[in-house]
């Protein structure tokens, strides 16, 4: 996995330097923000967010310039859900579910002066996965790591958003639309105790993201 993602920042580099001897005006950044994700079934709903962060690096490089761009990116996400219990031994509180991946969108950004416009698809390698049982008062109590084998390695879906540049930064905000279930079948029943089973099954990543991107 560090060996794909190295090559790609690899390609991202040698693309922004191809298009910088060209004449163009390519602009390779970091990047970094918040994530409010959920897993969603059949519809996407408001209920059991929970709040994660994304940072990583991406490139731009113009193909109509002023007008036209194709971004890649590679960065590390943290998505998820959070689930309520209540129950005479544990008192009342929840679990937050915590998915990491190492994503991958390649996104088309239509500029309109200093608005952007961008939408594309992503794919995602799963790094690690752990539950989170934290009281109502904000204490952890204590955090499992689950086993990676019961969930799909591979993520997928459709990303898209606006921006606002600001000279070498932009503020940008962003949707994650996921296409493959995060738990794998017959896989999921994790621990009853977690309710894993209940939030698990058919469940997809669902995440806006709040970030800030430098470029140089």
């Amino acid at each position: 996995m560090k060996k794909i993602a190295f090559s790609l920042l690899t390609l991202i580099s040698l693309g922004s330097y191809c298009y910088a001897q060209d004449g163009g005006k390519a602009k390779f950044g970091i990047k970094g923000g918040l994530n409010l994700s959920n897993f969603y079934k059949t519809e996407v709903g408001d209920e059991n967010i929970k709040a994660g962060f994304n940072v990583g690096v991406f490139a731009k490089a113009p193909i109509i310039e002023d007008v036209l761009s194709i971004q890649p990116e590679v960065s590390y996400t943290v998505v998820g859900s959070e689930t309520q219990y209540q129950n005479f031994l544990q008192g009342s509180g929840k679990y937050r579910f915590n998915l990491g991946y190492i994503q991958i969108p390649v996104l088309a950004v239509v500029n309109i002066g200093a608005f952007n416009i961008h939408a594309g698809p992503y794919a995602a390698v799963l790094t690690n996965v752990n539950v989170k049982d934290v009281d109502d008062d904000g204490t952890v109590d204590g955090v499992k790591d689950l086993d990676k084998d019961k969930f799909n390695g591979l993520d997928y879906g459709l990303a898209g958003g606006i921006g606002f540049d600001f000279k070498s930064a932009s503020l940008g905000f962003r949707y994650n639309y996921g296409l493959r279930e995060v738990g794998k079948d017959g896989g999921i029943s994790l621990n009853s105790s977690t309710n894993s089973s209940t939030i698990l099954r058919n469940s997809k990543n669902s995440a806006f993201q709040v970030y800030v991107a430098v470029g140089f």
